[in-house]
């Protein structure tokens, strides 16, 4: 393994090579200056962090076992042992963890080009002597770290990962009104509905043009109900910051009233399935596993959905999704788990658990219900729920306690969440915190 820096922020990127193939772990810096990968324990140092996952993988793939060395280098602190003994003599102690507690020195590595990263090597004591690394495959990790552009782009690599208020000399707006001769808007239509349409801009900011979506209000007749949505969903947006959930850059008043977004290239994740149906199980699994997280994030933070379905999940790349769409979203207060409804309207029925449609009852239980939805919509690449069904027929299904079928192909293990995401007693049905668990399980065996 070895860890390369990302950024100036105090981000890094953690390589492991397991089986030939390189995996990447994203390093996080939060605002008390603790480190972390997505989800993980917090540590105060990189040292710390490297001990934990040398005993436990606690999220990784595997436990840190060898320190990838720097190859051709002359100072005695990186890298491995140069008298390296024949293959199969490494040390007990180092073979089963706590590599950390055996380093002579480690590194920070110094902000450079970005197409070969730096990379932070962690050298063993002298009395700790190495095999040869896997026969050569060393040079595989290097190799394939150095590569990193050219090849398919991680999540973390992407500009959406983190909000681009994360860059300290950008300076986020006091209120969430951007000036509109700093947005430009390109011809044509990124989609289109019953609230406008909906474009691809650029938003100007100190460091540069970023490439933003932008929800244009059709609202002729000046309605101020359609603009009071409009400004609810932007009410919502801004105070979420999640790798997996579209940002809102902010909101535009001007020829018309505009929401302007981060920007997923790729689409609705129902359309892109529909004509891609070369994407593999495992890929269709490592997305939906980033619906859940951000999913997760949302019930730690007391926000319902309410419209959870395929067609709003934005795919940034072929493996990086964002959930978006938060017009039907409400924040829950600190006492309250769950949103009442005054009355029932114009609903996505087929993605609702039972509770919603005789209660009108929202909660985080309910948003898991339409994600068993659409993980089915995921897993039978894109098709329709219940098709052919009207609402009060899936209704009368559901309350016979019959659920869809399993997808041609689609996994038993996965299936199986499904049908448990879709256990009509809502204080039986998981979270999303056992939910995104047992999904991040799943795709770790599939993958290794």
């Amino acid at each position: 393994y070895s860890i390369r820096e990302r950024d100036s922020n105090g981000s890094y990127a953690l390589c492991l090579l397991n089986d030939g193939k390189v995996l990447h772990y994203r390093i996080d810096r939060d605002k008390t200056g603790k480190l972390s990968i997505p989800d993980g324990k917090r540590f105060d140092t990189l040292w710390q962090l490297v001990e934990h996952y040398s005993y436990k993988p606690d999220g990784l793939l595997r436990v840190l076992t060898i320190p990838c060395p720097q190859v051709g280098s002359e100072n005695d602190n990186f890298g491995l042992n140069a008298h390296s003994s024949p293959p199969g003599t490494l040390s007990k102690n180092c073979a089963r963890g706590g590599i950390i507690s055996r380093l002579k020195s480690y590194t920070f590595p110094k902000a450079g080009s970005k197409k070969v990263p730096h990379i932070l090597f962690l050298g063993f004591l002298d009395h700790l002597v190495s095999p040869q690394p896997c026969h050569g495959q060393e040079h595989l990790l290097l190799d394939q770290v150095a590569q990193g552009d050219q090849r398919e782009a991680l999540p973390m690599d992407t500009e959406v990962y983190e909000s681009p208020y994360a860059d300290p000399d950008e300076i986020k707006p006091k209120n969430v009104t951007l000036d509109r001769k700093l947005l430009t808007l390109e011809e044509g239509e990124l989609g289109s509905g019953n609230f406008g349409t909906v474009k691809k801009g650029f938003y100007k900011m100190k460091k540069g043009a970023k490439p933003v979506a932008v929800k244009i209000l059709k609202n002729e007749s000046n309605d101020p109900a359609i603009k009071d949505e409009l400004l609810r969903e932007a009410n919502v947006m801004q105070q979420l910051d999640n790798p997996y959930i579209v940002r809102m850059i902010g909101i535009c008043e001007a020829e018309a009233w505009m929401l302007v977004m981060e920007m997923a290239e790729l689409g609705p994740l129902n359309r892109f399935l529909q004509k891609n149906r070369h994407v593999t199980e495992k890929n269709i699994t490592e997305l939906v596993h980033q619906v859940s997280m951000g999913m997760k994030y949302l019930e730690e933070n007391n926000f319902v959905h309410r419209d959870l379905a395929a067609r709003n999940v934005l795919l940034v790349t072929q493996h990086y999704a964002k959930i978006s769409d938060f017009g039907l979203s409400k924040a829950l207060s600190a006492d309250e788990n769950y949103y009442k409804a005054q009355s029932h309207g114009k609903w996505p029925v087929k993605w609702y658990a039972p509770e919603c449609m005789n209660f009108y009852k929202f909660s985080s239980k309910s948003d898991v219900w339409s994600f068993g939805v659409l993980m089915w919509e995921a897993f039978s690449y894109g098709q329709k729920p219940y098709k052919g069904m009207k609402g009060g027929e899936v209704a009368q299904m559901i309350e016979r306690g019959e659920r869809m079928e399993r997808p041609e192909g689609c996994p038993m293990e996965v299936y199986g969440l499904m049908k448990l995401c879709w256990t009509y007693n809502v204080d039986d049905r998981p979270g999303f915190v056992a939910v995104e668990m047992r999904l991040r399980n799943y795709y770790y065996d599939i993958s290794h």
